[in-house]
């Protein structure tokens, strides 16, 4: 049971002394009256004094709050002398964010995605978790940054909750934090939002590269069809029902035909190296009589409609396939210097504009190539 008193404490009159509160509490008076805060606990068989810090700078309901938690922490096994040093030495968000923004701004040639993602951080989320302990932080604090901007500005808080996770993942993986944020449960105690322009739930692109590497534990016609449509950045239907005569693997191209393009116009697909070796692989796999490159269970049929799908709804992601086409945009806005127009006759999009349709009539090919293969490099990443 707790003995002290705050009036206590606060009296001028009190001899020098150790006074007890309980639990292992003390209040240190030396002569000269500095006050001080020792806990008394068996570490080994032993008894060992930590000090908690000085009153009044420490509160005696501070006092009786870390005399619990250095009780808890010599109970888990650690030091807690030892532990108190290493707390102090854990970066502050702003500090940690500042390590993830030097170690990869070299990587992003964007000059306007570099200074937006520190701007971002330093505009919402420092302001409110800037100054705390990495593995202070949790969904709470996440969500009162998100909160005030989720609905008035949903790509900006779209792109803030992406760095922060970003920054706490990276001080996960540096031992500063016991566990990865809740992702899920910031995500769940966020409203829904109407998107205007994205209109199928996409994967963050920098999530890529781990799905691919989940993706590719097992073989099967549909995983490779779906890793062909991420790394090409067209639409379901068109992997689907891909047939052997629109391949031309020697000179990694797919030429789509008018009939199965959206806007009613042939498309060739530059294929980087990885699209090419998938398709060598289906391939491999082909059954005789069959002219569709991804067969499905029905001799003679293409993969249904919802193979692709269900293999994302059978990992538990919300995102779709045809969310891969607005994940390849975001990262050629955010992470690469490419015009719009190059990411636009990837994407084989409509140009109304016919000063600008008449530009692209030369399919700007070979810039393509370069594009696709830079998206197939960062898709297929490991050392992230």
């Amino acid at each position: 049971m707790a003995k002290l008193a705050a009036t206590f404490i606060k009296s001028k009159d009190l001899e020098p002394g150790r006074y007890q509160d309980g639990a292992g509490l003390f209040l240190n008076v030396t002569k000269s009256g500095t006050r001080s805060w020792v806990v008394r606990l068996q570490s080994n068989g032993k008894r060992r004094d930590f000090g908690l810090g000085s009153f009044p700078t420490v509160s005696l309901q501070r006092a009786r709050e870390l005399a619990v938690e250095t009780r808890e922490t010599l109970a888990r096994g650690l030091d807690p002398k030892s532990e108190k040093v290493r707390l102090r030495s854990i970066p502050t968000f702003e500090a940690a964010a500042k390590s993830v923004f030097d170690a990869n701004k070299g990587e992003w040639r964007n000059a306007k995605h570099r200074a937006q993602w520190w701007t971002t951080l330093e505009t919402y989320a420092f302001p409110k978790i800037g100054e705390m302990q990495v593995n202070e932080i949790d969904t709470d604090h996440v969500l009162a940054v998100l909160a005030p901007i989720w609905t008035a500005k949903p790509e900006t808080a779209r792109r803030v909750r992406q760095r922060i996770v970003m920054v706490l993942d990276w001080a996960t993986g540096k031992k500063l934090r016991e566990h990865p944020l809740h992702v899920r449960g910031v995500n769940q105690a966020l409203p829904k939002v109407k998107r205007s322009i994205r209109h199928h739930p996409a994967m963050e692109y920098s999530e890529i590269a781990a799905f691919l590497v989940m993706l590719r534990q097992r073989e099967t016609m549909a995983r490779l069809a779906l890793e062909l449509l991420i790394l090409t950045a067209t639409r379901s239907n068109e992997v689907r029902l891909a047939k052997w005569c629109e391949f031309d693997l020697d000179q990694g191209e797919w030429t789509i035909p008018a009939s199965r393009m959206k806007a009613g116009k042939k498309h060739v697909v530059p294929l980087p190296p990885r699209a090419v070796k998938i398709l060598e692989r289906a391939r491999e796999l082909k059954t005789v009589g069959q002219d569709y490159v991804f067969a499905g269970a029905r001799r003679g049929k293409p993969l249904s409609d919802m193979a692709l799908l269900k293999i994302m709804r059978d990992m538990s992601l919300e995102a779709v396939p045809h969310g891969f086409r607005s994940s390849f945009r975001d990262w050629v806005s955010e992470e690469t210097d490419y015009p719009r127009d190059i990411a636009e006759a990837a994407l084989a999009h409509t140009i109304r504009d016919k000063t600008e349709a008449a530009y692209r009539r030369g399919k700007l090919l070979e810039k393509r190539r370069r594009l696709m293969g830079e998206w197939a490099a960062y898709c297929d990443r490991t050392n992230d």
